[in-house]
């Protein structure tokens, strides 16, 4: 006897499967933010997911073992213009690509599968020796130096695919009209590819917000530590102090989950998605 499964039947058995595996996925988060309410002093358990009695007042003790606001308040500095000055660099880039002659994008666009292959540790050295001779050590300035050339050519790259997609017509009408190319591209091609804007953005604040290797290289002093920095100071601190430190986490990995929260809904949204540049 054969069982057929009906339109209803198929789009419950596919949320069913998308809140399986949203679980799997969220579960880290979970058992972090309920580690986090932990009292200390008890034994350690390997699996506990919101067991009372709940120690809320782990997020103040943390706040007095390290200066966690004083390195929060150096990482918001980071994002807020890293991320605006990566949008600007890294779009101008993808939209002169898309308008750039058949030749010269795709030279351009190899040169940048390149780049994206060197590893990272590749480049600690001549960047340290280069911000060392401009006297940034110690400052805030190394952080956000790669925002000036848009972060990672990724961003490059996902900015020309949306940017590729928009009609010629739409430009070639604009230049009729007597557009220069920086109206053309805050005033027509920007608007058009929003969830690339989006996109980019919420990568790179994640990007920026958990940088734990630049900190520790350019900087010299604590007042200029950032946040992952701070917690990596905090576990040195107390060590097994397990709850604290979850704590601390939380408070680190919130705000990247808030903003994925509050940006997903741009990622599916108009005719250009994240599905369709990957093809």
């Amino acid at each position: 006897m054969r069982f057929r499964t009906t339109g209803w039947g198929r789009r419950v058995l596919l949320h069913i499967l998308l809140a399986a595996l949203m679980f799997v996925f969220a579960f880290p988060l979970l058992w972090m933010l309920s580690y986090s309410l932990r009292p200390t002093g008890l034994p350690p358990v390997r699996l506990e997911l919101f067991t009372p009695p709940f120690a809320f007042d782990n997020y103040t003790r943390v706040l007095r073992v390290v200066p966690l606001p004083r390195f929060m308040w150096n990482s918001l500095r980071v994002v807020a213009v890293a991320v605006p000055l990566t949008l600007l660099t890294a779009s101008w880039a993808g939209f002169a690509l898309a308008q750039a002659p058949r030749r010269v994008r795709v030279a351009l666009l190899t040169l940048s599968v390149v780049l994206l292959l060197v590893p990272g540790p590749a480049v600690w050295v001549p960047r340290f020796l280069i911000f060392t001779r401009l006297g940034w050590i110690n400052t805030l300035a190394p952080l956000v130096a790669p925002a000036l050339m848009g972060t990672s050519p990724f961003y490059v790259i996902l900015f020309y695919l949306a940017f590729a997609r928009v009609p010629l017509d739409v430009y070639e009408s604009a230049r009729l009209d007597g557009a220069h190319p920086l109206r053309i591209w805050y005033a027509i091609a920007l608007p058009m590819v929003r969830p690339a804007v989006v996109a980019v953005a919420a990568l790179t604040f994640g990007d920026y917000w958990s940088n734990y290797v630049d900190p520790l290289l350019y900087m010299r002093s604590e007042a200029h530590y950032t946040l992952p920095v701070g917690v990596q100071l905090l576990q040195q601190a107390i060590r097994a102090n397990w709850p604290l430190l979850m704590a601390a986490s939380v408070m680190m990995v919130a705000p990247v989950v808030a903003l994925f929260v509050l940006a997903q809904r741009f990622f599916l949204q108009g005719d250009i998605t994240l599905v369709r540049w990957l093809r």
